[in-house]
């Protein structure tokens, strides 16, 4: 896939895991449910133990999945993550070094920001990332919205599986939804009915 269409299927989605667990094996058995209940994108944080492991197990197990690496702060982890097999990288914070090693590898790059100036800068090189979101909620991604007409912005941090459609309606381009949905006690009924509400 080119970048357009890693960006198209990220916005497709409208919902992206973000997978941040104690260890490598329940980040993979995580992706499994989730691939499995019929998620298309995943995002692997690079703060789990083994995680360029998982990531590339994955990449072998499910080829036609949409894998990033999220939490990548150094241009050594980005390209650890290319190497894996990752589709995308995220940062949690405007990262050059990130930044780089993605323009010079033609990888979509989900930046990190939370002032206005900070969305605005990501969001003119492509998607930004909206960290953590929980802390203005829909309002504030409204109101960024508001003096960025058209910006594609993922809201992270600390959103609950029940505030995915106050996002959605606020004009988020995908909502990255982390440990509630990881404990959720049924991940794949909790998929289905975001994938429902995403409608």
């Amino acid at each position: 896939m080119d970048q357009a269409e890693i960006e198209e299927a990220i916005g497709a989605g409208r919902v992206v895991p973000v997978l941040r667990t104690p260890d490598a094996d329940g980040a993979v058995r995580a992706a499994e449910t989730l691939l499995a209940a019929g998620l298309t994108v995943i995002e692997l944080t690079a703060t789990t133990p083994g995680w360029a492991g998982a990531l590339a197990g994955l990449r072998r197990a499910h080829p036609a999945a949409v894998l990033g690496a999220g939490t990548v702060t150094t241009a050594e982890d980005a390209r650890r993550a290319l190497d894996a097999g990752a589709d995308f990288l995220v940062s949690p914070y405007p990262a050059e070094a990130v930044r780089t090693v993605a323009a010079e590898t033609g990888t979509v790059f989900l930046e990190g920001g939370f002032t206005p100036g900070e969305v605005a800068a990501a969001a003119g090189r492509g998607i930004a990332k909206l960290f953590p979101a929980h802390v203005g909620g829909p309002a504030y991604l409204r109101s960024v919205l508001a003096v960025l007409p058209g910006a594609r912005i993922v809201p992270t941090g600390g959103i609950a599986l029940t505030d995915v459609p106050a996002y959605l309606e606020a004009g988020a381009y995908a909502v990255g939804v982390g440990s509630d949905l990881v404990r959720s006690p049924d991940p794949a009924k909790a998929v289905r009915e975001l994938i429902e509400a995403a409608r």
